[in-house]
């Protein structure tokens, strides 16, 4: 196995960027709209709390949000983790049995508003999201040729059309790796007792062996297509079947979106793929045997996941001052904003 003082620069579907740009110049600049994945009962114990935020984390507005009602902080429920250098809205939910609703007014201020409440029958649960919309803006773009702005529009229409590789992104792994080198030392033997960093450093070491089985695939050129024996996944959904044969019924479904190559989410068991899918997916790992048997140990099953990520209602504009472009765009739960963007240009900050 080898360990990084940095990530990898895993490779991109369209090559290096030849362009580079701002992100996150002011909060503003990165909007954020959370999507649950439910309707509301409209009656119960909890009450969803509607809030907007700015420069401020997920965590400090729970911790605020239950000093406001009078609750512990394990009564507020919310479904997803957002940036703290953003303008996001999401859901929150305040267990209130048998109370009535805060008055939310001494709560807000000019970085925190709730939008919206209603009542729900249960605590708002982490994961119960169908996506998050994205309002970004890059900010003073830099192209080192007239044809670059070109390429860029090109690649932007690349993405609109069939999406983008559905890497983890780089918070996943904490700065400069930090996560997988935690990762290692656990899987070594050291002790953590907090769940949520087992947790997190478990979902680091399985992100990158995914990274790293969708990297191979990009730089063999094969990572749209179906290989013989491949774990196609079905759209919007984690089932997938096996494909023995390639033919002309599994060609029209993955040129329709229908279907998705994937790669493995190491765990527990034999892998999904088959054949030469199988085969690209050992060799590309066979060196990371220690995240390989550290997941395995600690009881994570074999799953898979999508190598192909779609960018819904993908749309872009150049904003007046002529080098800024705004972007706006849906991701499915689980997939990163990043992804879109490191296709597009190299951050400068």
């Amino acid at each position: 196995m080898t360990e990084y003082s940095e990530l990898p620069d895993w490779p991109r579907a369209s090559g290096k960027p030849v362009t580079s740009a701002v992100i996150r110049s002011c909060p503003e600049d990165f909007q954020v709209d959370e999507i649950l994945n439910f309707e509301f009962d409209g009656e119960g114990e909890h009450l969803l709390v509607h809030v907007r935020k700015r420069n401020q984390n997920t965590a400090d507005v729970a911790q605020k949000l239950a000093r406001h009602a009078g609750v512990k902080v394990r009564d507020i429920g919310y479904a997803g983790l957002k940036d703290r250098n953003a303008v996001t809205t999401q859901w929150f939910s305040v267990w209130l049995p048998g109370k009535p609703d805060p008055d939310w007014s001494a709560f807000e201020s000019e970085d925190l508003q709730i939008l919206n409440s209603q009542r729900h029958r249960r605590k708002l649960q982490r994961g119960a999201l169908q996506g998050n919309r994205f309002v970004i803006v890059l900010r003073d773009i830099e192209f080192e040729k007239l044809t670059d702005k070109e390429t860029l529009e090109h690649q932007l229409a690349v993405i609109q059309k069939q999406g983008v590789p559905n890497y983890f992104g780089e918070q996943r792994f904490g700065r400069g790796g930090k996560n997988l080198s935690e990762a290692v030392a656990m899987f070594n033997g050291r002790r953590v007792k907090a769940r949520h960093l087992r947790s997190l450093y478990l979902s680091s070491a399985r992100s990158f062996l995914f990274n790293e089985v969708l990297a191979a695939r990009i730089a063999a050129g094969n990572w749209l297509q179906a290989l013989p024996g491949e774990a196609l996944m079905l759209a919007g959904s984690r089932s997938f079947f096996v494909a023995d044969e390639l033919n002309a019924e599994v060609e029209q479904r993955l040129t329709s979106g229908d279907v998705l190559p994937s790669g493995p989410l190491w765990g527990r068991g034999e892998l999904a793929s088959q054949q030469n899918a199988e085969i690209l997916e050992q060799n590309t790992l066979a060196g990371q045997a220690v995240y390989r048997e550290g997941l395995e140990t600690a009881g994570l099953k074999q799953e898979r996941r999508a190598l192909r990520l779609a960018v819904s209602g993908f749309q872009w504009q150049w904003l007046p001052e002529g080098k800024n472009l705004q972007l706006c765009f849906e991701l499915p739960s689980g997939c990163y904003a990043t992804s879109v963007l490191r296709e597009l240009i190299h951050s400068r900050h």
